[in-house]
């Protein structure tokens, strides 16, 4: 055992000082007509939790993510799956999700890597059978190798495009060995820096096509689960194609791509498009593509992908409320967060998740809260009601003409204001409903 001295995390309750307790998760307790651990699918990601070491531009590794094993080696690579599963068991976590290569080291020869991919997902499938942990998803790292510098599928090198091409057929064969819920694209450089060496249209038109193979094959081989594209607006690329929750749906409807593929939405790649977390969220439901949610947070003081552990209630509140109004998700939410570089220990890993499962649980109480609370449902249903009857109604229903509008605005007289929108008044609410 890896974590020996960590004992099987439970729920203590909110009075409790147990640093190794959850104060608000309680996997079993009924929350909107589920137990809470249904509505909060949690998964583990194996990059941050198994191989990040805190190592930055700045500084090499704090955190010893060894775990007994030489690095780089299919010894390393068994030895994070041992600690995986420990640490997912000790927190009654249910799922992970990975990258090819946070699994096995990647070998000079694509043959020698998916070799090493079998042997690694053997070992997998075996402690899933033990255990009943099970794949949230999967996906190929198609921006770390130097090949990648200008993209995966958005590369100029047609030899680059077949290179990622093998390793997203690779990658969803094994998430479908894995039974995987969902397979994700997430283009990390696929972008660019300058138009003056770009041609935009070929290169959206290329990733396209990648995704459009990679749903035909596997459909093929029986995989009916989601595919995912994951926005973020930039960095490491200057202008990422995938710039947001809207941006990313415009394109899977431009090339086809909407009935197979929904949005996988992570918390610090919203705010670094200059949204919030929950206008993602409300984007991708309206459209019916919100699957999946990477649960982190950014440091608002930053220009960069800080992917800390969320513990800002306000933020999982308003979150639980859209995953809630939506009726939940496909997918689940996956910490893609690591614990901030002085964090080293193994300690700290736990540490670090406890934070952050009690804060979407003390979110999903409160949006629950909210809901059942009434009264902002009932603010925005008033809100609209001009739109219930009479001319508003005839506006929704499109009975209406561009010459009856016009003629019924020169009949009101005095020029019209709209109700008063309150929104003090309705945050004062939400204050009311989480302190009270």
């Amino acid at each position: 055992m890896f974590f020996s001295d960590i004992p099987k995390i439970r729920y203590e309750g909110p009075n409790s000082k147990n640093p190794l307790a959850f104060k608000f998760y309680n996997p079993e307790r009924i929350i909107a007509g589920k137990p809470m651990k249904e509505h909060l699918p949690f998964a583990m990601a194996w990059w941050h939790n198994l191989c990040a070491s805190g190592a930055d531009m700045f500084g090499r590794d704090t955190a010893n993510k060894a775990f007994g094993a030489e690095k780089g080696t299919m010894e390393h690579a068994k030895a994070k799956v041992d600690a995986g599963f420990e640490f997912m068991q000790k927190l009654g976590i249910e799922y992970f999700c990975f990258h090819d290569v946070d699994i096995v080291p990647e070998a000079d020869d694509i043959k020698e890597t998916n070799l090493r991919l079998d042997i690694i997902s053997d070992y997998i499938l075996a402690k899933m059978r033990e255990t009943d942990i099970k794949c949230l998803w999967g996906t190929a790292n198609m921006f770390s190798n130097p090949r990648y510098m200008n993209g995966a599928a958005s590369s100029n090198s047609a030899n680059v495009f077949c290179f990622a091409a093998a390793q997203v057929k690779k990658a969803l064969d094994i998430t479908v060995k894995l039974n995987g819920k969902g397979y994700l694209f997430w283009g990390g450089r696929e972008g660019y820096e300058t138009l003056l060496n770009t041609d935009i249209k070929f290169e959206q038109e290329n990733i396209a096509h990648l995704m459009q193979m990679t749903v035909r094959y596997g459909r093929s081989i029986g995989f009916k689960g989601d595919f995912y594209i994951e926005p973020k607006p930039k960095e490491p690329m200057t202008h990422q194609y995938d710039f947001d929750a809207a941006t990313a749906i415009g394109f899977l409807r431009q090339y086809g791509l909407d009935k197979d593929f929904k949005l996988n939405i992570e918390a610090n790649h919203a705010t670094l498009a200059g949204h919030t977390f929950q206008h993602d969220l409300r984007i991708s439901a309206i459209n019916s593509m919100l699957g999946s949610i990477d649960a982190n947070q950014g440091n608002l003081l930053l220009g960069w992908d800080t992917d800390e552990f969320p513990f800002n209630v306000y933020e999982t509140t308003m979150c639980m409320y859209e995953v809630l109004k939506a009726g939940g998700l496909s997918g689940g939410f996956n910490f893609d967060a690591k614990s901030r570089r002085p964090s080293y220990t193994h300690e700290d890993m736990f540490h670090s998740y406890i934070l952050s499962m009690d804060a979407f649980a003390l979110g999903l109480i409160n949006a629950a809260a909210i809901i059942e609370d009434g009264r902002i449902d009932s603010f925005i249903a008033e809100r609209y009601d001009s739109y219930n009857h009479g001319i508003g109604a005839r506006i929704r229903s499109g009975e209406a003409t561009l010459e009856e509008l016009a003629s019924y605005a020169e009949n009101m007289g005095t020029p019209p204001l709209p109700d008063s929108g309150r929104q003090e008044y309705l945050e004062s609410i939400i204050n009311n409903i989480l302190f009270s």
